[in-house]
């Protein structure tokens, strides 16, 4: 069997990919403008695919395509497209085709506002380092496994679920698609305010995800959110949070390189955990994903005790870029306010000696909209300062921010900020900048102009 992937650098259309290679379909694919680490990964994983759109290059023998959703890929838009409904070959968004590919399994659907990358990357790690092969599904590069989707041969099968939509005409969240056997929410806090304007239409699909869970299946929710107390009452829930609570909470963190706690359990009971990962969130994440695998019976505690202070994240979560430099840097995912507060949280509680300097680039919907304006006001509260790059021009509308106006809003709040037009501009300004007695923290969810790259071995040459 052939599939084809029409954007196949996306996050869910790679880790698709990946689930269906690991099965021995012969899978390949175009994107346009491709970036680290997604070109990385993939060209890492073997998986083929060119870099933009040509009709003469999609494969006479493909039996099923996978079509992400962006603009570019529109019918009409796109020649590839256009020549795969020419030839009549079957069609299916990523998360169709990932429903029907696991239907059968027992699906745990691990969905939240912001933490279930590194969720469902975290659970997957455990059980494959336990010596187990679940199946898994990530939007994310876990760094401690050797793709984001496989299929594995334990019923067990670890979703990543995302409550964007399916596609413009379909306009189901994505995790609906999922037939769970159980769920595991994160959070919930307003986001995606393209697709969601009010709270009250963002919680709704997240209310239907937990009529899904059927009888003798898991709800698994995260104690700190109160619209999650909510959604779910009159229903069975294992809880768990930082804070005590009646499920899963840490207590006696002690934070350093090695940051260790221990993990209460229902009934009194606890046991010891360590953890290389920065941040009280990674701390309340290790915390859920020991909920959800103790509760289900997928790992025993002693399994537990063992992999958990061995994974180390997921790429742009945090994960350190610098090698040898006393200024380190880390890479951050800032897709969101919650996402991106939480990332300098923890580098601030592990560096707080250190002026923070922070590299961000508003890439989401959410950051260059009017309607998000205010979260300027205190995300970067604490911050040294701040490089801001501009906000990209894809899918701009009459709401959309200007750099001048993100840089008036974020000085407004008193931060020290300093407008950056690209790459060379920001290095320049870095270079002169720097005294090696910062931490930096790259916070995006886009190319970031490539800085990821191009800035630690700088840092590692001039502070190493």
């Amino acid at each position: 069997m052939r599939a084809y992937f029409l954007g196949i650098a996306g996050a869910g259309m790679s880790a698709l990919a990946s689930v269906l290679a690991s099965d021995g379909v012969q899978v390949s694919g175009s994107d346009d403008g491709v970036f680290p680490p997604i070109s990385t990964y993939l060209q890492r994983q073997g998986l083929a695919y060119h870099d933009g759109f040509d009709a003469a290059l999609v494969p006479p023998d493909v039996d099923v395509a996978i079509v992400g959703t962006s603009a570019k890929l529109a019918l009409g838009a796109n020649p590839e497209l256009d020549e795969l409904v020419r030839r009549g070959v079957p069609r299916f968004s990523f998360a169709e085709y990932l429903s029907q590919h696991t239907r059968g399994r027992e699906n745990i659907v691990i969905a939240g506002s912001f933490g279930k990358s590194t969720l469902t990357a975290m659970c997957a790690s455990f059980l494959v380092h336990a010596g187990k092969d679940p199946g898994y599904f990530i939007g994310a590069i876990p760094l401690d496994l050797q793709a984001t989707g496989a299929s594995g041969t334990d019923p067990a099968f670890l979703i990543e679920g995302d409550e964007y939509i399916v596609s413009p005409e379909d306009r189901r969240s994505k995790f609906l698609l999922y037939h769970p056997s159980h769920v595991m929410i994160s959070s919930l806090v307003h986001d995606h305010l393209n697709v969601f304007p009010t709270m009250q239409s963002y919680e709704a699909p997240f209310a239907e995800l937990i009529g899904m869970v059927p009888e003798g299946g898991k709800l698994v929710c995260a104690w700190g959110h109160p619209a999650l107390h909510r959604l779910a009452e009159g229903r069975p829930v294992v809880w768990y949070g930082l804070q005590p609570n009646p499920g899963y909470f840490a207590e006696d963190v002690k934070i350093g390189e090695t940051t260790r706690f221990d993990l209460r359990l229902p009934g009194g009971g606890r046991m010891e955990l360590s953890t290389q990962l920065l941040g009280l969130h990674n701390i309340e994440n290790i915390v859920g994903a020991s909920a959800l695998l103790l509760e289900l019976g997928l790992i025993a505690p002693d399994e537990l005790a063992e992999v958990a202070p061995r994974f180390r994240g997921v790429a742009r979560r945090l994960d350190k870029k610098t090698l040898a430099s006393r200024a380190p840097a880390y890479e951050g995912f800032g897709s969101s306010y919650e996402k991106a507060r939480s990332a300098i949280e923890a580098m601030q509680l592990h560096f707080p000696a250190r002026p923070l300097v922070v590299v961000f680039e508003p890439h989401t919907f959410s950051w260059r909209s009017r309607e998000g304006l205010a979260w300027y006001d205190s995300v970067f509260e604490g911050v040294d300062r701040v490089l801001l790059l501009p906000p990209p021009g894809h899918g701009a509308g009459q709401d959309q921010l200007s750099h001048d106006e993100i840089m008036s809003r974020i000085g407004a709040a008193g931060i020290r900020a300093t407008k950056i037009s690209g790459r060379e501009d920001a290095l320049t300004d870095l270079k002169s900048t720097l005294t090696g007695d910062e931490a930096i923290l790259l916070l995006s969810s886009g190319p970031l102009a490539g800085l990821a790259d191009a800035l630690p071995p700088i840092l590692d040459a001039s502070f190493g």
